[in-house]
């Protein structure tokens, strides 16, 4: 993380972004950044203890803001499950509203993420966030249990493949540049093809 927030360092978030967005992070240059951010290596060294760290500050608040969507969405979830509206979970355009504002309120950090961490920490992005995934579905069909839904039983493995091709599916809009719009009319494809087919597999 940076050390200061000085005029300096404002200028190095948009050269930081562009050189990432350009390059990679494998083949981004701390020189360029520091080039296109007006100062010597030295003085971007001031601010960032090496390359990921600089990484690290474009796409760490995206995350996060992705948290506290997913938390959003959850605490939804779970009051629905009290009061036994399932359907309304499944009925509802609440989950791509939430990813659709987030997405194009954080696109480039997205595609950091995506299409440009390879040799970060951040470079299994997907798999991470379906790992979290499953712990939290495998939790709520738990839960639902607990409150007298007869849920189905399904295999770990299965169930993480399936969580993949949604997630997969769901950051496309990203890698492949759709418009809010293009992203708007995809992801409700999206849902109406998942949604049958998750309340089919879990019984829900």
């Amino acid at each position: 993380m940076p050390r200061d927030k000085s005029a300096s360092f404002a200028r190095i978030v948009p050269a930081a972004k562009a050189e990432f967005l350009k390059k990679g992070f494998a083949k981004a240059s701390m020189r360029s950044i520091a080039e296109a951010a007006g100062m010597t290596s030295a003085g971007l060294y001031r601010h960032f203890a090496d390359k990921e760290a600089v990484f690290a500050s474009l796409v760490e608040p995206l995350l996060s803001k992705l948290d506290q969507v997913y938390q959003t969405i959850k605490e939804r979830d779970y009051e629905l499950l009290v009061v036994k509206q399932l359907d309304e979970i499944w009925a509802s355009n609440a989950e791509v509203i939430y990813f659709l504002d987030l997405i194009y309120d954080h696109f480039d950090a997205f595609k950091l993420l995506l299409c440009c961490s390879s040799g970060t920490k951040y470079e299994n992005f997907i798999h991470d966030f379906v790992v979290l995934e499953q712990k939290e579905t495998l939790q709520f069909m738990e839960a639902a249990r607990k409150c007298g839904v007869p849920v189905r039983t399904i295999d770990e493995r299965e169930l993480h493949l399936l969580l993949s091709a949604y997630s997969t599916a769901l950051f496309e809009v990203v890698v492949h540049d759709f418009t809010k719009e293009e992203a708007a009319h995809y992801l409700t494809t999206l849902r109406q093809f998942f949604y049958p087919g998750w309340r089919t597999v879990l019984g829900l």
